[in-house]
């Protein structure tokens, strides 16, 4: 079976384009023209009725939201996740989820805030600020990330990433990089196991495959410059 994966550049897409090559696994790609809305098309809708990307064809159907993507691939093929039974499974979920529902999140709302409070500019800004400042009144960015890395330090690297590791490497690069000249909040940096993962991650060939294919720069993760790929559009 070869997989297809509906993509955009530098994309929640690319999350599952790492971890099918950290896999092995045989996959072709269907550029969707975020140019031209192509997430909200009639045929795009039909794979994935939310008109997000992005979307694996299986053989038992389409799948789309990230975290069952990874989750779904990792137990088909038993790989870069612990196994169902495994002792370590529960603390696997918890973070994976935890990185989707918070983090994702949160970052989406920061990359598009007039989604979420309409177009009045002080209302974005404020949305803005609430997500990016430190507080220890309610779950932030920096805290999300703050917990994330005390995670990844107290759980020493064996042998290849997990599914998990690439979707925090992906979502620290949009912290560096989303929205344009609104990233001053963030300085990996201040996260040293997070920026360890994400040194390792780089010498990773799957990451190497995604830079050429989504024309992502040498240091994605580390040290991130805006996509320039050779089809379609991050935005």
């Amino acid at each position: 079976m070869t997989y297809v994966l509906h993509y955009a550049p530098d994309n929640a897409s690319l999350i599952i384009r790492l971890a099918l090559e950290e896999m092995g696994l045989p996959y072709r790609t269907v550029l969707v023209d975020r140019s031209r809305a192509g997430q909200h098309s009639t045929a795009y809708r039909a794979l994935n009725p939310a008109g997000l990307i992005p979307v694996l064809e299986t053989p038992e159907g389409p799948l789309f939201e990230t975290a069952a993507i990874l989750l779904w691939l990792a137990d088909r093929h038993g790989t870069m996740a612990p196994a169902p039974q495994a002792p370590a499974r529960g603390d696997f979920l918890k973070w994976l989820f935890f990185t989707s529902n918070t983090l994702h999140t949160q970052l989406r709302m920061l990359f598009y805030p007039d989604k979420y409070v309409g177009d009045d500019p002080a209302a974005r800004q404020q949305l803005i600020r609430t997500l990016t400042r430190r507080s220890t009144a309610h779950m932030t960015l920096p805290e999300a990330l703050g917990l994330l890395d005390a995670r990844v330090r107290d759980d020493a690297p064996e042998g290849i990433p997990d599914v998990l590791d690439y979707y925090i490497a992906a979502s620290l690069r949009w912290c560096s990089l989303y929205p344009v000249g609104g990233t001053a909040w963030f300085d990996l940096t201040e996260y040293p196991a997070l920026l360890d993962l994400a040194q390792r991650l780089e010498t990773r060939p799957a990451v190497r495959a995604a830079q050429a294919a989504e024309g992502l720069g040498p240091t994605p993760f580390t040290a991130p410059t805006y996509a320039n790929p050779p089809e379609g559009s991050a935005t």
